[in-house]
Parts: C-alpha cells; structure tokens; sequence
C-alpha cells in the first residue's frame, strides 16, 4: 500500500530520526503505440501517467545507502559504498535499488552516503513501468546528492542498464526515458536510437483510460529476452543493425527467408514502427479515426505475430472498441502475457466503458479488473528541497 508524501515524511523521520532534506518524483507510464520496438532502435509514442515513485533522501555522512520501503512492509536494505554490490537475496525491490547505485559507480559517479525512504502508487506488474519509475526517481536522487548532477537522458539511460545487467531484463530504452522526460498534456515520440524526443498534443476531447486486467506477468525470467533474441536473430539475417533499418518493401518475402515464429516477430516489429510513426502524424492532425485504426492494427499484430496477448486481454480490447468504435482507440500496452490495456476514450463514453467493464470483464474471465483515468503527466523532477 502507497504512502502519501506526508505519511512517507512521517516513515522517514521516525525511523532515521531525522527529517529529510530532498523529495523526488518520477512518473509511470502507458505507451500509446509502439510495442517491443524500443530494443529494435525503433519507435515508440508513450506518455508518462500521473502515477508516481516518491523518493524522501538526505545526505547521512556514512559511507552507507540506508533504505526503507514503504510499499513493502518497511523493508530494510543497506548498501555499503565501500564494497561490492551484490544481489539482495531475499528483495527483489532491493536489487532495483542496488543496479542504479552499481551503474552510477561504473561511471564514475561518487556517491555518498544517505538514508532514502520509498513509496509509489504506480500499479506493478501491471506493464505500468513501475521499475522504471523506481530507477528513474533513484537515479536523479543519487546523483543530486553526490552533486554531479546528470541529464535526464542520462539518468534514463542508467536505470536502463541497472534492469539489463544487473536485475536480469533485457527492457529497451523507452520506459526509462518517458519517465525521466514526459511532457505535462502530452504524448512524446521518442526515437530510441537517437533519444531524440518530440511532443505531441492529446487531444482534448480523449481521457487516457487504462484498464489493469489483474493477469499478473513478470518480464524477468519470462518470455521477453525470446522475443528479443529473436529479434536480434532477424536483424542478423538482413545484415542490419536492428529491425528499425528495415521497411516493408524490405521485408516482401520474409516468410520465404525466415522460419514463420521469427518471420512474423520480424513482420510485427516493421509494421509496428511504421504505425507509430503514422500515430504522431494523426495526433499532429487531431485524426483521431486514423488513430483508432492504427491501435487496433498494433493490438492484432501483438496478438497473432508476436503472440504477446492473452484471452482476458483480447477481451477486454474487443469490448471497449465495441463501445467507443473509431471515436477512440484500444490495445494492450506493455511487455505483454497481462497487464494492462490502454485506451483513449472521449469523456462522455469514459463511464460506460467502466460499467461494461464491471458487468462482464468478471463473468468472462473470473477476474476483477482496476481502470484508472490518468492525465499525460510531466517526467522526473526535484519537487522539493531545503
């Protein structure tokens, strides 16, 4: 259970005796359109989510991070700066913690010591980038109070190489990055070769609306790093750098060059970059049918060429596009295998899309699902400090 910021104050004075000096943030995130393309040198069109990792911090003169987590029962993690990090044996949130500060000293990046408290509200496992958030929010904390502050590409890309080589997922760039540099009202093209960020307006009219189908998934361990070595595999084959230097002239007779699983992953990745692409330019137009379509044509592609999907997603998708039709759009966001489905969906139709939800979702499926109405929110920021 997330804290609010002044019972998190509360958490922190009493257990270091101490009030802290410094409040971080750092958002979730949905991605609109664009799946399994960050890894790919490809396209992605996120916005970050008023959904947030809170991070109380001050300097404690030791040679120690000391941390309390108080989303999970108030565990403790110590992590001396003057030995070797290793994983946390029992704490997976710990590890999280434990890859930031790794990657911060392998560039040379020194740190001091001080005591942290944590606590968000952004859902997990959910395919929210609640590990992201962590990462990101951690990243600009240590680095402010070390006094080597850091860009927040930067800071993006270090959470990034904590989840690759140090808690074990091969995630792209993406959720990092969103993150650390989402804009207030907007979604944001990211060019995840470059890094290279363009905002786009939502429109108006929509609300983001996310739905948590309670399919719990985990990326470490599962499915995900197949997918990308299969990928990387098709890459490979056209003798190019990633699939993002592919289009689909390129790609005509895959099914006659590629065994058909890494054909169609390949075929999805391609198709996938072109609709995200062509997503900016619908937002960029308020072309809000054009975008519908592009959604549902990501959402079949997830489903039947990169079979990330599963039943209780599908269904959800196929009842909310039954209700909004091309007056909105609906896919699964996220890894995949559960999570979550995003959808945009205008105002006045945001309460039937609930109610239809809560009469069938539970029938179908035996599960309960959470929806959440979220804003385009901005990245990571020093909220306060004193």
């Amino acid at each position: 259970m997330s804290l609010t910021v002044a019972e998190l104050n509360q958490l922190f004075s009493a257990h270091f005796k101490a009030t802290a000096d410094y409040h971080f943030r750092a958002p979730g995130r949905v991605n609109l359109i664009g799946e399994h393309t960050d890894y790919n040198d490809g396209f992605v069109l996120p916005c970050a989510i008023d959904f947030d990792t809170h991070v109380l911090a001050r300097k404690n003169g030791l040679n120690v991070i000391r941390v309390i987590a108080a989303d999970y029962n108030n565990q403790l993690d110590e992590i001396s700066l003057e030995t070797g990090i290793e994983h946390h044996a029992d704490y997976q949130w710990a590890n999280y913690v434990r890859g930031v500060v790794l990657s911060l000293q392998r560039q040379n990046i020194a740190l001091v010591g001080c005591d942290l408290a944590i606590s968000g509200n952004v859902p997990q496992g959910a395919g929210l980038s609640s590990s992201a958030a962590l990462e990101v929010s951690l990243g600009l904390t240590l680095t402010t109070l070390a006094e080597q502050p850091m860009s927040l590409a930067q800071i993006a890309l270090t959470g990034q190489q904590a989840e690759n080589h140090f808690v074990g997922c091969n995630s792209g760039i993406m959720d990092q990055l969103i993150s650390a540099q989402g804009q207030q009202g907007n979604a944001v093209l990211i060019d995840c070769r470059s890094l290279e960020c363009k905002a786009f307006a939502m429109p108006q009219e929509l609300a983001v609306v996310i739905i948590n189908s309670n399919v719990k998934r985990g990326l470490v361990g599962s499915e995900y790093n197949t997918r990308r070595k299969q990928c990387e595999a098709g890459a490979e084959h056209y003798g190019v750098k990633a699939l993002r230097d592919l289009d689909i002239d390129a790609i005509g007779n895959i099914f006659a060059e590629l065994d058909d699983v890494t054909a169609r992953r390949v075929r999805h990745v391609v198709t996938e970059n072109a609709r995200t692409l062509a997503a900016a330019e619908a937002l960029a137009n308020d072309d809000i049918t054009t975008l519908s379509q592009l959604m549902a044509e990501s959402h079949a592609s997830m489903r039947d060429d990169f079979e990330i999907t599963v039943p209780p997603i599908d269904y959800l998708v196929s009842l909310v596009h039954s209700i909004i039709g091309n007056r909105g759009g609906v896919r699964m966001t996220g890894g995949g295998f559960g999570g979550c489905v995003v959808a945009l969906v205008p105002h006045d139709m945001v309460a039937e899309v609930k109610a239809q939800i809560a009469a069938n979702y539970p029938e179908q499926t035996g599960l309960v699902a959470d929806v959440f109405v979220c804003q385009p929110s901005a990245g990571a920021e020093i909220v306060a400090q004193s």
